[in-house]
């Protein structure tokens, strides 16, 4: 599974401002993307900078706002960070005081100002980094662990053209196909409503109702949300990979939902959130992982002196819905078989305060088809 470039996030362009202490080689770091090469003479701050839509492969165009670390100019750079939808945080890998600075004023300084954009930590000049430093993996550990706002990080060379694009695609990707939504860092898990929107997109998947995804429904959703089939090959390998680490995600009849949720838990943990963000979007959710408005009907007008009734065909609907998921056959649908209705949905809308009392329930709290009847009309 692998996500075609287009610009499925609907964004007109991605603001991402540059900070960080002075002679960290922020402005080098623009000048370098900009131009790949690196500048004899750069200015102290540089001017706005655009990448264009065909930059990245998500089409998005980029514009980087270069800041000044001076205290007279703090008020315009707390200014331009709360306008930011990333912000790329710099220290220079030769001078570990800037690193440093990090935790101790930087980090500190963006929670203060209640900074909300995802934060890229970027060391700068890996030319001159000592070979006996610890690797970036060790020195950022607690410090990412401390702040976890920060999204990724990164060490480049603007000087030897290292790793200097990935700086600002890791910016992109982090205001594109942020994690926060989707992933409980802590738990280490998927946020409880994207599993409930990635366990809707499975149902609409599995088109034979038995609880699991076929090669061929497996090749289908492969071919909507990403535009390319699937080979044997490659669905087998994807089977084999998630009954390797969880072997009741795959059965007989092919993926379960065990196993589909596997699946996205791993893309997500190995970076490829695009991937897991392709398809929400594919199936209309948008960044809150809540429906976009085309997706929902609109409420019915009327006059004032219409009334509207439900349908003998729509009732019959409702009625199979009901009898689905009562799975007592006690003719009401407790607490619980409610929740498992509303199991694909952002939440249950009936718990809210103007549905609560709505319809009357019995001793158990179950609901009648009565009160099922009224609550959804």
């Amino acid at each position: 599974m692998a996500a075609a470039a287009a610009n499925l996030a609907g964004r007109p362009g991605v603001r991402v401002v540059v900070i960080g202490d002075p002679g960290t080689g922020k402005s080098s770091l623009v000048v370098a993307v900009a131009t790949e090469q690196f500048p004899e003479n750069v200015p102290k701050v540089m001017p706005h900078t655009r990448l264009p839509a065909d930059y990245f492969p998500d089409r998005v165009p980029i514009t980087i706002v270069d800041t000044s670390s001076s205290p007279e100019q703090k008020p315009k750079l707390i200014a331009e960070c709360q306008a930011a939808d990333a912000v790329v945080l710099t220290y220079a890998c030769d001078r570990l005081s800037t690193l440093d600075r990090l935790s101790s004023y930087w980090l500190p300084e963006l929670r203060r100002i209640q900074l909300k954009a995802p934060v890229i930590v970027v060391g700068c000049k890996l030319d001159l980094r000592d070979d006996q430093q610890n690797s970036l993996e060790q020195t950022m550990a607690p410090i990412m662990q401390a702040f976890r706002e920060i999204e990724t990080c990164i060490e480049c060379s603007a000087l030897r053209q290292i790793q200097v694009p990935e700086v600002f695609y890791y910016a992109q990707k982090a205001v594109l196909h942020p994690t926060a939504p989707l992933f409980d860092q802590e738990a280490q898990s998927l946020k409880p409503r994207c599993v409930r929107a990635l366990k809707r997109i499975f149902i609409l998947c599995d088109h034979d109702r038995d609880g699991a995804l076929s090669d061929v429904e497996l090749n289908d959703f492969q071919v909507r949300c990403f535009s390319a089939p699937l080979q044997p090959t490659e669905i087998s390998g994807v089977k084999r990979v998630v009954q390797e680490k969880m072997p009741e995600g795959v059965n007989d009849s092919g993926l379960t939902l065990t196993g589909f949720l596997f699946l996205h838990a791993l893309f997500i943990e190995k970076g490829r959130l695009e991937t897991t963000w392709t398809v929400l979007r594919k199936f209309g959710y948008d960044n809150e992982i809540k429906l976009r408005d085309e997706f929902i009907p609109t409420s019915v007008k009327r006059a004032p002196d219409q009334t509207v009734e439900l349908t003998n065909e729509v009732i019959d609907y409702l009625k199979g819905i009901f009898n689905m998921f009562d799975i007592d056959n006690d003719e009401a649908l407790l607490p619980s078989e409610l929740d498992d209705l509303f199991s694909t949905a952002p939440e249950n809308p009936w718990t809210s305060d103007l549905y609560k009392d709505s319809a009357e329930r019995n001793v158990l709290g179950g609901l009648s088809l009565e009160g099922f009847l009224s609550k959804v009309f």
